[in-house]
């Protein structure tokens, strides 16, 4: 069995799509936008067999990022967020609770010879693949911090032979970034299986952006607020506002 793989030229036909797939479903639907529509759902980490031990990286990245830290990490799983903040290969994969906002991330930075790809995903769904599952709830995310996680943590992952399916997990939003784009991440362990080709691959749809109509959706998605300072409330997005209002060049 395939995914279902779903043609988008606009925001009406995406709506009309989504309505179609997931009206009826009570769970929750998460989203990732990528720039090409060729691109595996496989996190950092994982695309490239030669990058260091995993463990060897954390050290690097503690060695030169604990003094510059605000709040120190409390785990191996805190570490790996702020790792993933700032672009530091790990085994995590960004989504978000929003369409619109995974849009954006599809389009903004998308070069025109390629077409994008929203991928909608049904956590739950992928989750069962896991044997992650509650009896009490039927659409059930564990958070880091519970136990079905525990086993994708770094120390885990190192002294286990076992391999986990992906997981989709929810983490603490501690800072402006990650509510603004209401982040949720998926884990990979240690096999390098993309999130699309797992089971009978039903819990994911692909919607392929035609690369002639990505220029326009990314206007109307950015007139809905969809823009760079909505989604980075940082200084440094300052510029883009400034140069979107033709006050700068």
């Amino acid at each position: 069995m395939r995914y279902q793989v779903k043609a988008i030229n606009s925001l009406t036909k995406l709506i009309e799509e989504l309505e179609i797939d997931f009206d009826d479903y009570g769970g929750s639907v998460w989203y990732r936008g990528q720039t090409q529509e060729s691109h595996k759902l496989l996190p950092s980490y994982l695309r490239d067999s030669s990058y260091a031990p995993e463990t060897t990286i954390l050290s690097a990245f503690k060695q030169n990022a604990t003094m510059l830290t605000n709040k120190q990490p409390v785990n191996s799983f805190d570490w790996m967020f702020l790792m993933q903040h700032y672009g530091i290969p790990t085994r995590l994969l960004d989504w978000s609770e929003s369409p619109l906002v995974a849009l954006y991330f599809a389009l903004h930075k998308s070069e025109d010879e390629h077409d994008a790809v929203l991928w909608a995903l049904k956590p739950t769904e992928l989750n069962k693949h896991a044997n992650i599952k509650n009896k009490s709830e039927e659409f059930y995310i564990p958070s880091f911090e519970d136990d079905e996680i525990k086993g994708y943590s770094i120390e885990s992952v190192i002294s286990t032979k076992v391999e986990l399916s992906p997981a989709a997990v929810i983490a603490t939003r501690n800072n402006p970034r990650i509510q603004a784009q209401l982040g949720v991440f998926t884990i990979h362990h240690n096999e390098t299986t993309a999130i699309e080709e797992i089971g009978d691959k039903s819990h994911v749809v692909k919607y392929i952006i035609d690369k002639q109509a990505k220029k326009n959706m990314l206007k109307q998605i950015e007139l809905l607020g969809i823009t760079q300072f909505q989604l980075f409330p940082e200084l440094s997005s300052i510029k883009s506002v400034m140069y979107k209002r033709k006050l700068i060049k």
